[in-house]
């Protein structure tokens, strides 16, 4: 149980900043950075519950910060941009230890050191069931090249940067066997997918300074949500054949229709999905494969009214918008 908010803020105020525009940090009724007359400023947000996104069978108190901060990264991945500072609000049930606290903030130190991120703000607070933690991340981007959804154009290709399935199949894993079962090494690299996802900065970044004409979304809610987000936002529509989905190595030990169900509506991959045209793909293919980051084309983009078709044996199906909802009951 945490006895007190203002010492134990003391602890996670970080000692240094990375990032040179900062001018205050924590310590003052708000935080100071300057604008850069040559960037766009980014800012996104998430928040993650206590028995919705994670539990304590599921991942430790160091994976839900690094997780808690990872998914917010991705955002702005998918619009091509440097990620510079975050914010943590945190709400905090009486069962949550100081030393488990410390871990959760630990986590998105680690995370956030890989990309020269500063901590410059939140709030703590107390909640009477279950942790809650939203985390705001600000970021920037050269004026003029985000990644927009509607930047999608008929004629374009569509493709995924990095594969799919392995959080859903990692998650799977978690809640029929828990955190602590003495997993095979295939299976951990499942694990390790649902628990510490890697944001796609490197290659959003790559993109955006392409000057090609992009659209991106990063994949948390599955590849058919997303799909369909670019769809209805560029009022297009989305072919794409399942054959070509590029799939996780350590999906092939499960049947077919489970890494149908994983890769398409599992989510929570926080990989990248976006159109280009043919031009532009063969263009930054070669750039992207030099940094081991896979590209890979799913499908095209054809006049329409924002609808995505499945291709799979020669069978052709509308792609609905499914995915994980927070809000859907299974009714």
């Amino acid at each position: 149980m945490l006895r007190d908010e203002f010492d134990f803020i003391k602890k996670i105020r970080p000692k240094y900043s990375y990032q040179s525009s900062l001018i205050q940090g924590i310590g003052d009724d708000a935080a100071i950075y300057c604008n850069e007359p040559m960037f766009d400023e980014l800012i996104c947000m998430d928040t993650m519950v206590e028995g919705v996104h994670f539990t304590r069978q599921t991942m430790t108190p160091w994976m839900i910060g690094f997780k808690a901060l990872a998914v917010n990264i991705s955002d702005i991945a998918a619009m091509g941009g440097i990620p510079t500072y975050y914010l943590v609000s945190i709400a905090i049930p009486e069962e949550w230890t100081e030393e488990e606290l410390t871990q959760i903030y630990a986590g998105m130190s680690d995370l956030g050191s890989k990309y020269s991120m500063d901590l410059i703000g939140g709030d703590t607070v107390s909640s009477k069931k279950g942790l809650i933690i939203t985390v705001t991340v600000l970021g920037k981007v050269e004026k003029g090249t985000s990644l927009l959804r509607s930047n999608a154009k008929p004629g374009d290709l569509v493709f995924v940067v990095g594969d799919l399935g392995a959080s859903a199949a990692g998650l799977d894993l978690l809640l029929s066997t828990g955190l602590n079962h003495p997993y095979t090494e295939y299976e951990k690299h499942l694990l390790k997918a649902h628990q510490e996802p890697i944001p796609q900065v490197e290659a959003g970044r790559i993109l955006a300074c392409s000057g090609l004409n992009i659209s991106l979304n990063d994949i948390s809610d599955g590849l058919a949500s997303e799909t369909n987000e670019l769809a209805e936002a560029s009022s297009v529509d989305l072919h794409i054949e399942f054959e070509k989905v590029p799939r996780n190595i350590y999906l092939n030990a499960y049947p077919i229709e489970k890494q149908k169900q994983w890769c398409l509506f599992g989510g929570e991959d926080y990989q990248l999905v976006g159109t280009m045209s043919e031009a532009g793909f063969k263009q930054l293919s070669p750039i992207l494969s030099e940094k081991n980051i896979k590209l890979t084309v799913i499908g095209e983009v054809t006049e329409g009214s924002g609808n995505v078709y499945l291709y799979e044996n020669k069978h052709k199906e509308k792609l609905l918008k499914k995915g994980f909802n927070h809000f859907d009951k299974g009714e």
